[in-house]
């Protein structure tokens, strides 16, 4: 259970989308003076160094952001978020990758909250160096992040956005994040709900968007990015995707530009592809 490591996989085309589309669903919160809230379900380490032993092993990030750094012809939504990628390379080379915390660190105001949760006591050690001087707005706990969930909701400023990000290293994961999904909204219909998900040959992967889109939201949109055909034994990961309950109306457009780029430049036969949908109430 907890022997998954995010940094194997850091800055790969999965971290790409999901964290692509975080900026997009920060700037939009911003654009109110109201305070909100960032909850992770799953925070990780929240900084991972591309010459370390685990993102070395397997390179994911060659695959993902490396295919973007020095590109000039990024769409706009594309570019804020290499941007915040570079803030931590200020000398160009790419060498560290934000995990989605310290990206959120980065866009959230002084008036705006964070409340990180992180089970694995190595990456939770990491994490809150990583954060050290931001403990006024920055609550980190060593707890599973699906039943913390249930404590924080609603929030106190009645705005948040809360990523659902677990490592699916147990099948029950899938269940889970329905679950988490489903009771958010009882607590906290207002809220924009982000649930990552792999694109697996499993069953439970496969299932997983089929789920979401049953539990009684009103607005949602489902992003999902395939760079390449699946293994034919039916082994690893083929693509990713984002469930997101009660996303900005200006997202899909967004998508819409930024989805065939990326399947242009990240994707590795000719079976990548994107599929984009959504329900308005």
């Amino acid at each position: 259970m907890l022997s998954y490591r995010h940094a194997f996989h850091a800055g790969n085309y999965a971290d790409v989308l999901k964290h692509f589309i975080e900026v997009q669903l920060l700037r939009y919160m911003a654009q109110k003076d109201k305070p909100f809230w960032y909850i992770d379900t799953h925070a990780g380490a929240g900084c991972y160094a591309f010459d370390s032993a685990y993102a070395a092993q397997n390179a994911e990030y060659e695959s993902g952001i490396a295919r973007l750094w020095l590109r000039d012809d990024l769409p706009a939504p594309l570019a804020e978020y290499i941007e915040l990628v570079k803030r931590l390379n200020p000398d160009g080379q790419l060498k560290l990758y934000p995990g989605s915390p310290l990206i959120a660190l980065q866009l959230l105001r002084e008036q705006d909250r964070m409340r990180l949760f992180e089970l694995h006591p190595g990456d939770n050690g990491i994490l809150r160096e990583n954060f050290a001087g931001h403990e006024a707005r920055v609550l980190i706990q060593a707890a599973d992040g699906f039943g913390a969930l249930k404590a924080l909701l609603p929030p106190p400023p009645r705005r948040a956005l809360v990523l659902i990000d677990p490592s699916y290293e147990i099948k029950q994961d899938y269940q889970r994040a329905v679950e988490a999904l489903r009771q958010g909204l009882k607590r906290f219909a207002n809220g924009i709900y982000a649930v990552w998900y792999p694109q697996l040959q499993r069953a439970e992967a496969k299932q997983l968007p089929i789920h979401l889109k049953k539990i009684p939201a009103k607005n949602w949109l489902h992003v999902a990015f395939s760079v390449h055909a699946p293994d034919a034994a039916g082994f690893g990961m083929c693509g990713s995707g984002i469930f997101i309950v009660n996303p900005p109306w200006v997202l899909h457009g967004i998508l819409q530009e930024a989805m065939p780029y990326l399947v242009k430049h990240l994707g590795q036969d000719e079976q990548a592809a994107f599929i984009l949908e959504y329900q308005e109430s």
